[in-house]
């Protein structure tokens, strides 16, 4: 049936983005801001209307117990190793996005296993227990 999914293609689709994922570098949470502000002395230029303001300054951004936590960037090699490090983490992301699709859809694709025959239900939906009694409690005294 052309409509089936190929559970063959599906599991190399799945071993082909594991690869990937082993091939990921050092990566870093969170988002990189480019800021600039006004420093909010009077006479300084970025007063005036229309300035954008000193900067930019470049800021890391993430959420860590339950607080955003600011890191301050330099310009030059600390900030792009920044830019690696959150750009890989994009990309962990993006590929176990991925993978978690293609093991969805590699669940709905494959077959159920047929079932037992040893353990079948009790036609009347009843619960057995055992024939032992279970532990109980002395009586009070």
């Amino acid at each position: 049936m052309p409509d089936e999914p190929d559970l063959a293609g599906l599991e190399a689709e799945r071993a082909r983005l594991y690869a990937d994922l082993g091939r990921v570098g050092d990566f870093r949470r969170g988002a990189l801001n480019a800021v600039r502000r006004k420093c909010g002395k009077p006479n300084c230029a970025c007063a005036r209307p229309g300035h954008p303001g000193h900067g930019p300054q470049y800021n890391l951004t993430r959420w860590a117990g339950g607080k955003t936590v600011t890191v301050h960037l330099r310009r030059g090699p600390e900030l792009e190793k920044a830019e690696r490090e959150v750009a890989e983490w994009e990309r962990f992301k993006s590929l176990t996005g991925q993978i978690a699709e293609v093991n969805e859809a590699i669940c709905d694709a494959r077959p159920p296993l047929p079932q037992s025959r040893t353990a079948a239900p009790d036609p009347e939906g009843q619960k057995r227990g055992s024939t032992r009694r279970s532990r109980q409690r002395p009586p009070p005294r």
